[in-house]
């Protein structure tokens, strides 16, 4: 019964151990599903079920007929056209990264935004290029296609054939990777495999974004500088990279540099002032289109191609070249980083459209996405395009600019249309280094991050390091193999948690039922004789030594080394009453003897096996009280515990082999007169114990009970009925008279007390 008072309450109820609340409460009875009935239920077909599958399958048929066309249409409109911009020129710029001519980025800004605007559940993101894809697949298709030097030795013709052909297999490459990748996202959401995203923490992913930034900045210098540097891909490539930029530093094309830092100069600060002052202004600054318009016009108006020798985009073939037929030999050579890419861009996708879910109140599909994006992917590969997901900045401005739903979506895709079959032409005198200098504008967000490392080591020491870690990783060994390492060193700080996990002693705090680590607390009450342990993590192969040296270190002694002790003690105590040398009189036990030793030989020879088994005193007519003086040279260490109680509330599960070891601690607890609670596990746990014969007439199922407070009070119930069993007149005879040593022709000596207490 539970009585508020106040702020107070007061519960009364029995003291439960396990048992005896499963006799009060009964249990129900439950069916447990099985595979067979899963399998059963996901066949079933219904009109219902095929509706739902139909409106999951297909999300735009329940947001379509409820979309309010006066109220959001315009809006949409203004945000679709905002973003659409953003998403040529972030087209252009990405399609450096992939290392194949610009406008093929304009592919893959146009035909997963129409995919997904049929099978995505997010209204707010806004699909397509993305540097980090971006980078990863530059990696693969420089690994894959002849660098230029390779290139001239191997054709013949003139140099404008050798770089279509160069161009046109990394163009082939990019696709099949894209294709590759998507195929990967969509039979991972067929298969509902959607939770893998979860062993992507967010900090592994923004360490990794991070990094990704780094690897964008490096690859975009020989496009501000105009240099010709050769493609790395193996591990410290970015290092490599650096050195060949810096060797060459002095044929830097002054005229794109000189471009380059302005409009980066630009960018930063009109996105400084709308990041300040975007609550004033009722759009963004466009300033990646007022830039691209203006170095365009100058390029063009002042022929900068002819009289300083830049690098221009070039020739834009208007509208859309005929499919492609993916690569059999690289889907063999990628499947590795293909997969990678897929679960990347699904992270960064899903992450993204969770925070404008949360903020609009509508539910994404986790699995959903993954169809969405693996069809676009394959889609847009299919067609030229390259590896998709969803720009931060590209989104915010999609967001920003009011876009209700993926309307907005629709009309970015159109915006992207009109420039591949019209106006494409009118970019062709834009220069590369402004579109590295965009791309770059774009990386301030990531290269932010960097201050995430103190909010990081302030909270949680683990993800900080996952962070630093994953940073390094990606850095060093590229951005492929740096996600593998990040992801493997990711799971073992998983294992280092659970494997050292930090345990503590418990006390009693405000003498109630509430108890918490006794070092935190300066007002504590500790029955005596009782220490409560409590464990945070699961128990498994791997941690129950640890779990087993941590509980030693905090008790202070081991208990197979008592065990060991009392049970040579015993030895020894036997010895001296089979030969009479202990005398029973009625005020307790005479010792006759001066002196009494066991070879050297003999206790060698005791055997570890016997040593270790239970203490049988059932021989003897009388009980030994081991924590006081031993007569003559008997020493065994003293405990002053009589109770242990392990809290397991936190403990989620137990392994065999965890079992087997989790047994031989109680057991030699059990054995020196220690009587062990386990306390705060569910009934899976002690079922699942019962399964594996964990009990026996040693180790007791009574042992389990509900709560900490339940098991304290026991054992201080336990304590009164026991000592209330003899007469407090009894028992300071005892304590004066137990034993007494004749070490002097039979006189007494009462200085040393032997505390044997006489069995009745």
């Amino acid at each position: 019964m539970i009585e508020p008072i106040g702020n107070q309450y007061v519960v009364a109820r029995p003291v439960y151990s396990a048992n005896a609340f499963g006799e009060d409460h009964k249990k129900k009875q439950r069916h447990h599903k099985t595979l067979l009935d899963h399998l059963k239920k996901l066949c079933r077909c219904s009109a219902q079920r095929a509706k739902k599958i139909a409106f999951s399958s297909f999300p735009i048929a329940s947001w379509l007929p409820a979309y309010r066309i006066k109220e959001w249409l315009l809006s949409d409109i203004v945000s679709g056209i905002s973003t659409g911009l953003v998403a040529v020129l972030q087209g252009l710029a990405f399609a450096l990264l992939v290392t194949i001519p610009p406008g093929y980025g304009l592919y893959a800004a146009f035909f997963p935004v129409i995919i997904y605007f049929f099978l995505g559940t997010s209204r707010h993101i806004s699909v397509g290029p993305f540097p980090v894809l971006s980078m990863m697949v530059g990696a693969v298709v420089v690994r894959l296609t002849p660098t230029d030097s390779a290139a001239d030795s191997t054709f013949t013709n003139s140099s404008m054939t050798n770089d279509s052909s160069i161009d046109e297999q990394k163009v082939i490459v990019a696709a099949t990777v894209t294709i590759l990748s998507g195929i990967i996202q969509l039979l991972m959401g067929v298969l509902r495999l959607g939770f893998v995203v979860i062993y992507l923490s967010e900090s592994l992913i923004s360490g990794f974004t991070t990094a990704a930034a780094i690897h964008v900045l490096v690859s975009q210098l020989k496009f501000m500088f105009q240099l010709t540097v050769p493609a790395h891909t193996d591990p410290f490539s970015l290092f490599k990279v650096l050195e060949s930029v810096f060797s060459q530093i002095e044929k830097t094309n002054i005229a794109d540099l000189v471009t380059s830092l302005v409009i980066l100069v630009v960018v930063f600060v009109v996105k400084e002032i709308n990041q300040r002052y975007k609550a004033k202004l009722p759009v963004p600054i466009p300033i990646e289109l007022i830039v691209t318009v203006i170095a365009t016009g100058v390029s063009y108006g002042f022929d900068f191609k002819r009289r300083f020798n830049v690098a221009v985009i070039g020739e834009m073939k208007p509208g859309f070249q005929a499919p492609i037929i993916p690569s059999r030999q690289t889907f063999q050579d990628t499947i590795g980083d293909c997969f990678g890419i897929a679960i990347v861009g699904f992270a960064v996708a899903f992450s993204v459209a969770s925070v404008y879910s949360l903020k609009y109140d509508y539910p994404i599909d986790g699995n959903q996405e993954l169809i969405a994006m693996g069809a676009g992917n394959i889609f847009g590969g299919s067609f030229r395009g390259f590896a998709a997901s969803t720009s931060l900045s590209r989104s915010g401005v999609q967001e920003s600019t009011g876009g209700k739903t993926q309307i907005a979506g629709l009309i970015s895709a159109i915006i992207v249309l009109i420039v591949i079959v019209a106006i494409g032409f009118l970019l062709e005198p834009l220069q590369k280094s402004v579109l590295a200098a965009l791309a770059l504008g774009n990386l301030k967000g990531m290269l932010m991050q960097f201050v995430e490392i103190r909010r990081l080591w302030r909270k949680d020491k683990y993800d900080c390091l996952i962070w630093v870690m994953t940073f390094i990783f990606a850095v060093v060994l590229g951005l492929g193999l740096g996600l593998a390492a990040s992801v493997a060193f990711q799971l073992l700080t998983i294992v280092f948690r659970t494997q050292f996990p930090k345990c503590s002693m418990l006390a009693n705090v405000g003498r109630s039922n509430i108890y918490k680590n006794r070092k935190d607390y300066s007002e504590i009450y500790e029955p005596e004789g009782v220490k409560i342990f409590r464990c945070p993590s699961p128990i498994y192969f791997a941690n129950i030594s640890f779990f087993k040296q941590k509980l030693i270190d905090a008790i202070g002694f081991r208990p197979l080394r008592i065990l060991r002790k009392r049970n040579k003690a015993l030895k020894k105590i036997r010895k001296l009453q089979k030969k009479g040398l202990l005398q029973v009189t009625p005020k307790g036990f005479i010792c006759t003897v001066d002196g009494f030793k066991d070879s050297d030989e003999e206790l060698d020879n005791d055997k570890i096996e016997e040593l270790d088994q239970p203490i049988n005193t059932k021989d003897l007519p009388f009980q030994i009280d081991w924590n006081a003086n031993l007569p003559l040279n008997i020493v065994v260490p003293k405990i002053n515990l009589h109770s242990l109680i392990l809290d397991f509330s936190a403990v989620s599960f137990l392994d065999v082999s965890s079992m087997r070891g989790l047994k031989t601690i109680l057991q030699e607890f059990i054995r020196i007169q220690v009587d062990v609670y386990i306390v705060g596990t569910d009934d899976d746990f002690i079922e699942k114990l019962t399964r594996c014969e964990f009990f026996d007439d040693e180790v007791k199922d009574s042992i389990f009970f509900l709560t900490i407070h339940d098991a304290v009070l026991h054992i201080l119930m336990k304590k009164d009925y026991s000592t209330s069993k003899f007469n407090p007149s009894q028992e300071v005879e005892a304590k004066l008279d137990d034993f007494t040593i004749n070490t002097n022709g039979g006189l007494r000596n009462r200085e040393c007390q032997v505390p044997i207490e006489t069995k009745f």
